[in-house]
């Protein structure tokens, strides 16, 4: 009997300290394969390769024109000096999150920090691994050309106060398993609503207007309607035109991608799983229709 006392006893003072080791022991690491479907299922992470100049893969240097100036890619190859050698995960993670970068540096809200901030832990662990093992390149990051008072970068913080809200991704409990991986696609990793939704005068997103087209696209393109709406957005398309277009970059009626849409599905929607085409479909596809025409710029 007074060993079955000391043994509970022990157990109660221990257990505590067994748990707190449990929990406190790092996350395995990172799978580079599954870093690079996600990378691919953001398109490719295209705007920091300098296509148009031969530019080295991830290295930076692409100018990417806005409405607020023009921005240049970062280099995200792991050179120590130029790229992000020097990060740790955890510098890695605060940046996709919350939008600061190494040493508490405020990033322009051009990096889609507001959609990427619902990434899974592991989809940025993975991720983060999958950048590890790129090859590093010595091409020193530009700086942004941004008219004032875009270029002030100590009024992020001002900017991330009235428009940025840091939130993990929640699946809707409503929706079917494949809407949900749909929205994680699209909203989170395609990031695709920053070119697929006007902006106010802040530069940020009109959400009643979500995936409504912007003729204010990135790169001086206009960026077409994808909610349901028959006239002027995907209404007429099925979720096979859907999955076809993100295969081969044809439309139902003929026409191809171009653009820097015909560089995402070159670099990244082909690779992804047909199952995830058709989530995307499905998501897109449950969107609430907004009547918005877009007009390519002349």
């Amino acid at each position: 009997m007074h060993w079955f006392r000391w043994s509970i006893a022990w157990l109660a003072a221990v257990a505590p300290l067994l748990m707190a080791t449990a929990w406190a022991q790092p996350a395995p690491p990172g799978d580079p394969k599954r870093g690079q479907y996600v990378m691919l299922a953001t398109g490719g992470c295209g705007c920091h390769t300098d296509y148009k100049n031969k530019g080295q893969p991830l290295a930076g240097g692409r100018p990417i024109k806005t409405p607020f100036g023009t921005a240049y890619g970062t280099n995200i190859t792991p050179h120590n000096k130029s790229g992000l050698g020097e990060w740790s995960e955890a510098d890695f993670v605060r940046s996709m999150t919350q939008g600061v970068g190494l040493n508490g540096k405020e990033l322009f809200p051009f990096f889609p920090y507001t959609s990427f901030t619902r990434m899974t832990p592991e989809d940025l662990r993975n991720l983060w691994a999958y950048i590890r093992t790129l090859r590093p390149v010595d091409l020193p990051n530009r700086e942004h050309d941004l008219r004032a008072p875009f270029n002030v970068r100590s009024g992020i913080k001002v900017w991330k106060a009235v428009n940025f809200s840091p939130q993990p991704f929640r699946p809707d409990s409503a929706q079917s398993a494949a809407w949900n991986r749909g929205y994680y696609l699209v909203s989170v990793l395609g990031h695709c609503a920053e070119c697929h939704t006007p902006r106010n005068l802040m530069g940020a997103l009109k959400t009643d207007w979500a995936y409504a087209g912007s003729q204010d696209g990135p790169e001086g393109e206009a960026a077409p309607n994808l909610t349901p709406d028959r006239e002027t957005g995907l209404g007429s398309w099925s979720e096979a035109d859907i999955v076809y277009y993100l295969q081969t970059g044809l439309r139902p009626d003929g026409d191809s991608a171009q653009g820097l849409m015909a560089e995402l599905i070159e670099n990244g929607y082909t690779k992804l799983t047909e199952a995830d085409l058709k989530a995307i479909a499905t998501y897109l596809r449950g969107l609430k229709p907004i009547r918005n025409k877009v007009e390519k710029p002349k």
